[in-house]
């Protein structure tokens, strides 16, 4: 499996659609030159307050409406599916919309490319589009705030075809499968020179690199311009020597260019010339990560908001008399309502392997021809990062593998994109080692390696920065999709009940309910145990392999009962109801709307209780029985009753009516 995750995070601020087309492009591309197929993409994104009473919301609007459409319009002529993906709406991403773009796909062993240079005299080629002024200085864009001066640099932000990149896929792919691939890397940020150099230091070696030889499409570019352009669909070939002419037929069947531009050498200068004129000599390693660039050891300091914004005194905070009305308002909220308006724009079943849609846990791909599949998702909670973030970090690690699990399958890595504002600041670079710290704590406790991924800094503007948004994007494993498991309640009859940290904190510091209600971010990051989340995620395996269980969804954003009302209602086509009875520990508000971790609510026959038991005990985890399946209502003792098409309308229309507002 060969899977990455990027940001996309500064051009969809100035240029949404073409920001988040390419992003998709690039992500896609950095999977296909490893000589897999891409199978699937997800996305994370957040933008400001679609709902905000104190700010202009149009522009928040148009960067959603066009991020959604730019990600759509590129997969769906690419030929991908685009199948998970998370959306977070708050002020502090106003200015700064993060477009975390994901891709996933499969290779045979034996049949993987790497992006190195070997062998002293091979040719060094550019394959597909043509070059273009388009994207110079992307790189640098990417690394500074966001200000109003950034409108300037549309520019900077490349135009994709999503057209030619599938074209550049199929040719790509033939191309290695010739057996004449030495190496291969897409072009993304810095272009050529980019590519050049970090392909040669990999292994040692220089290339001699002649701009007269790049295919231009436009007139009187210079050679600063050709270096650093940033054109879509293009990447850098190293082929065995003598084969040249193999490449070159693949190509031109595909329509592509395929066009000599240098030689490797034996080092370690990457040398440029044009014209006739040398224009750069620069020994590769010292342009690259991990070799002989500085690597620089920031002032770090704990910010001083964590000081007065843990202080979260839940007692002074006034019940709520209907607990009915708080929850439907719960299940309307952006974060926490269905994102069918973004999805539904998404062509979700091409190449026709998708078996769990988006709007579940994780969505599930099939392999075809084998009885595998496998379970993808993104995560992240910036709001808990920026409580805590340590303990926000792993919590999205979890999160990702909670939710993966809850499918049945097994998490076996993860990618990361840490979103984060400027280093430079040492509050700012606290948050961000602090995040790398949670996110490899959890790693090492689930097992699961961090295979790659992305930094983006400079995510703000002069006023403020966004939350610290380290996304996770997690990939597991269904060794036999008969033992795949969905998230939605199914059979009248069917007892409820809650497996994990059942007797967790009751705080509501950090949840979407104490910002809805109270309009307030304060209080720790939800608890959370990593031993209790390691042995639920292994539980839920071992229960999906046992054929026990009927459904399992993971109590997250809303807490117990958004997790209960999403049982009932995540099947469209036949929604259902339950009848539960809790005993509260506590505040009510607070029990059902807490969003401890660890948890997960799940629904069986009576005949495989014991069963289900038994493996919660060998897993050192907590049972509650709480209710069975029944109706066509939510009850949750005589505190909620609310009928399924009532809930139902709150969690699907909401983003819909909002943005036709």
């Amino acid at each position: 499996v060969a899977f990455k995750i990027e940001s996309h995070n500064h051009p969809s601020a100035v240029e949404p659609y073409q920001g988040a087309a390419t992003g998709v492009g690039g992500i896609l591309r950095d999977i296909f030159t490893m000589g897999a197929r891409p199978i699937a993409a997800l996305n994370s994104l957040r933008f400001g307050s679609i709902t905000s009473k104190e700010n202009d919301t149009t522009r928040t609007k148009y960067l959603f409406k066009n991020v959604v459409k730019g990600i759509g319009d590129y997969g769906n002529c690419f030929g991908v599916p685009t199948v998970a993906g998370e959306i977070y709406f708050d002020d502090c991403y106003r200015d700064n919309p993060l477009v975390n773009a994901m891709a996933v796909g499969i290779v045979k062993h034996g049949e993987v490319a790497k992006a190195t240079a070997k062998g002293e005299g091979n040719p060094v080629f550019i394959v597909g589009s043509s070059t273009g002024r388009d994207g110079i200085h992307g790189a640098t864009f990417a690394s500074e705030e966001i200000s109003e001066a950034s409108e300037a640099k549309r520019p900077s932000v490349q135009v994709g075809d999503p057209f030619t990149e599938k074209l550049l896929l199929e040719a790509s792919l033939e191309l290695i499968k010739s057996g004449v691939v030495v190496g291969m890397q897409d072009m993304g940020a810095a272009g050529i020179t980019c590519s050049t150099s970090e392909m040669s230091a990999k292994d040692g070696m220089g290339m001699d690199i002649n701009l007269d030889f790049v295919p231009a499409r436009e007139e009187n570019m210079t050679a600063y311009e050709l270096m650093l352009s940033e054109s879509q669909e293009r990447m850098l070939v190293v082929i065995q020597k003598g084969k040249e002419d193999i490449a070159k037929k693949i190509f031109d069947k595909w329509d592509l260019n395929c066009v000599q531009i240098g030689t490797v050498t034996k080092g370690p200068d990457v040398k440029v010339s044009y014209r006739g004129k040398v224009m750069a000599e620069v020994p590769a390693n010292t342009l690259v990560l991990g070799g002989d660039a500085p690597i620089y050891v920031r002032e770090s300091k704990e910010p001083e908001y964590l000081n007065t914004i843990r202080e979260l005194n839940e007692s002074i905070l006034p019940e709520p008399e209907d607990l009915n009305k708080v929850l439907l308002d719960l299940l309307s909220t952006p974060n926490i309502t269905n994102k069918n308006w973004v999805y539904e724009q998404y062509d979700t079943q091409v190449r026709t392997n998708t078996i769990i849609m988006p709007g579940g846990d994780a969505s599930v791909v099939r392999i075809k021809g084998t009885t595998k599949a496998l379970a993808m998702k993104t995560d992240c909670n910036g709001r808990y990062v920026y409580l805590n973030p340590y303990k926000g970090a792993m919590a999205a690690v979890c999160e990702a593998a909670r939710n993966v699990a809850c499918t049945g399958a097994e998490p076996l890595a993860i990618t990361n994109c840490l979103n984060f504002g400027n280093p430079y600041k040492p509050e700012v670079y606290h948050q961000f080692r602090e995040a790398i710290r949670g996110i490899g704590d959890a790693c090492r406790k689930l097992n699961t390696p961090v295979t790659g991924g992305n930094v983006s800094f400079y995510n703000e503007s002069p006023d403020y920065a966004v939350y610290p948004t380290p996304t996770i994007g997690m990939v597991g494993l269904i060794e036999d999709v008969d033992n795949m498991v969905t998230s939605y309640f199914k059979n009248e009859g069917d007892f409820i009940a809650v497996i994990g940290n059942v007797n967790c904190s009751n705080s509501i510091g950090g949840s979407e309910y104490l910002h809805m209600q109270y309009g307030m971010v304060k209080g720790d990051a939800p608890e959370l145990d990593l031993e209790k989340e390691a042995q639920l995620i292994a539980a839920l395996q071992c229960m999906a392999k046992s054929k026990v269980l009927n459904s399992a969804h993971d109590v997250s954003d809303g807490g117990l009962a958004a997790a209960l009302a999403e049982g009932c209602i995540m099947n469209r086509t036949k929604p259902i109801g339950c009848d539960v009875n809790i005993v509260y520990k506590g505040r009510k508000d607070n029990y059902l709307f807490n969003e401890s971790h660890s948890r997960a609510v799940i629904s069986y026959t009576k005949e495989n209780e014991q069963v289900i038991k038994d493996i919660i005990s060998e897993h050192n985890l907590e049972f509650m029985e709480i209710g069975s399946v029944k109706g066509n209502a939510l009850k949750i003792n005589k505190d909620i009753n609310i009928p399924v098409e009532v809930l139902s309308n709150a969690y699907y229309n909401s983003i819909h009516k909002i943005m036709e507002e």
